[in-house]
């Protein structure tokens, strides 16, 4: 491990120079392999190249691309330099990314190809571009400058990147993360969770903080990973068999697709894993119970964290108990943890205190910070706890709605539609009521060979929650749809609801 205050110089250069890194299984005929050695080498040509071109230390580079290793390249070496990567959604419609572009004040942005005529280049000047699979004086090899950099040593609260708030409550928002805060994250996890000799395997968006943190942490680590451009359900089963991966990171809709491909999972070797990381959203009993049907020597990790607050906040319970199935676990040692609100402190919205916190988001005095006066960051996500101290994850604070001057939480929800024998997933959303100003509708994903009907799965959560949460109507669906970092897409499940309900 390297001591250098640079987190984009966070990288285990002990043992051979020339062992693997990372793999693409995508990028050829042949994966392509990156050696510990080309990578450091890249990474230090890219810092060069940026400080040649005279982007100067603070500002910023865009990144707009699938999942490849020079996109980790250009985030690393960027931050060598000084200047701030700013990975951007590239599902984003072409309006919001511009704009998104714009309000990071980037005076470079990298692309891939299948990206190029994503932004309004006429809504960005002085902006200047270049593809990664441009082999011109256009591309980003054009931009490398080969030859030895020696790291800018940065403050502990220098930023050190930027990531955007998926803009699921209104324009994304770019979140300012230090290096000083995302070292201690790297490092603290590395004491959770070894690296080496692992071989990990990353599908998620790199630009949204499971797949980008997790990046960080294999280099840091000394570990190596197989990088997929995006996920495909066969695809990551067929790799995980082809390259023996160890180590999955996923959120749980990745699996319950996973679970759909029956001729890939027939064909696939998964005996390799012996850790699986879900992160992002909850994991249902059901869920839970066919991961460990897939995995059964496997451990399952039911992770947390936030884009404003790290992927640092929870652990293992100190005195070794076995976490309940849907639990994050216990608050990590390093965390200061607390829930707020009218049945605080066994229920309410986290806060948490930690050297992961951002330090604020860049440009935007328009939005109320939600650091509070004490220092804790405030994640509008309302938990449960146990009696052991386990923290259950409920809802997001902003998708709880009024039907009838009852609050409703649709975590809480889908938690008891889960539990029916017969549902696999689902999600409840609100629609418009005359009488009660909203009423929760749910869409539901079946167990396989399932005819459960609607009226029997209202019954069922009548006779297990309060009268007032059971869904007025419910639709099954093959699959739930995702948004962009690979959540269900609450907001389009809402407008099908309201165009169900309106049309019926």
């Amino acid at each position: 491990m390297t001591g250098s205050l640079n987190l984009g110089d966070f990288l285990d250069r002990s043992g051979d120079p020339d062992r693997t890194l990372f793999i693409e299984p995508a990028a050829g005929p042949e994966p392509k392999v990156t050696t510990l050695s080309d990578f450091d080498a890249r990474c230090n040509a890219f810092a060069r190249g940026l400080l040649a071109r005279g982007i100067a230390r603070g500002e910023r580079v865009a990144i707009l691309s699938a999942n490849r290793v020079d996109y980790i390249v250009a985030f690393m070496g960027a931050m060598r330099a000084g200047i701030v990567p700013a990975p951007v959604n590239h599902k984003l419609p072409r309006a919001t990314a511009t704009q998104v572009v714009a309000d990071s004040g980037a005076r470079l942005v990298l692309f891939d190809a299948a990206r190029e005529t994503e932004l309004d280049r006429g809504a960005l000047p002085g902006v200047a571009f270049a593809g990664f699979d441009d082999p011109g004086p256009g591309g980003f090899e054009a931009l490398l400058d080969p030859g030895a950099f020696t790291p800018v040593t940065p403050r502990e609260d220098e930023t050190g990147f930027m990531m955007f708030t998926s803009g699921s409550t209104g324009r994304p928002k770019g979140v300012l993360l230090s290096h000083g805060s995302h070292r201690w994250t790297a490092e603290m996890r590395m004491i959770q969770t070894p690296m080496k000799g692992e071989r990990v395997l990353i599908a998620a968006p790199l630009y949204h903080m499971n797949a980008l943190a997790l990046s960080l942490l294999v280099c840091a680590g000394g570990g190596e990973c197989v990088l997929l451009p995006q996920f495909e359900a066969a695809a990551f089963i067929d790799a995980i068999g082809r390259f023996k991966v160890t180590w999955l990171t996923a959120v749980p809709p990745m699996i319950a697709m996973m679970l759909q491909e029956k001729e890939a999972l027939a064909k696939g070797d998964l005996s390799s894993v012996g850790t699986v990381r879900m992160g992002s959203a909850p994991v249902n009993d059901a869920l839970d119970a066919q991961i460990r049907n897939l995995w059964p020597n496997a451990r399952v990790i039911n992770a947390y964290g936030t884009t404003e607050g790290g992927p640092l906040v929870f652990d293992a319970h100190p005195d070794g108990l076995t976490p309940p199935v849907g639990s994050v676990g216990y608050p990590h040692a390093a965390v200061q943890v607390r829930l707020t609100g009218p049945d605080a402190p066994d229920r309410g919205v986290l806060e948490l205190k930690s050297p992961a916190v951002m330090s604020g988001y860049h440009n935007r005095p328009d939005v109320k910070s939600p650091i509070t006066e004490d220092g804790f960051y405030s994640t509008g996500d309302v938990f449960r706890r146990d009696e052991n101290g386990f923290h259950f994850f409920l809802g997001r604070d902003d998708d709880m709605f009024v039907s009838g001057a009852e609050n409703i939480f649709p975590g809480e929800v889908e938690h008891v539609i889960e539990t029916h024998p017969e549902v696999m997933q689902a999600c409840v959303v609100p629609v418009a009521d005359e009488i009660k100003g909203t009423k929760p509708v749910a869409f539901v994903v079946r167990r396989e060979g399932s005819t459960l009907d609607e009226q029997t799965l209202k019954s069922y959560v009548l006779d297990n929650a309060p009268a007032y949460q059971h869904p007025r109507r419910v639709w099954f669906m093959d699959k739930l749809p995702l948004a962009s970092t690979n959540k269900i897409d609450r907001n389009a499940l809402r407008a099908r609801a309201e165009a169900e309900v309106n049309g019926g």
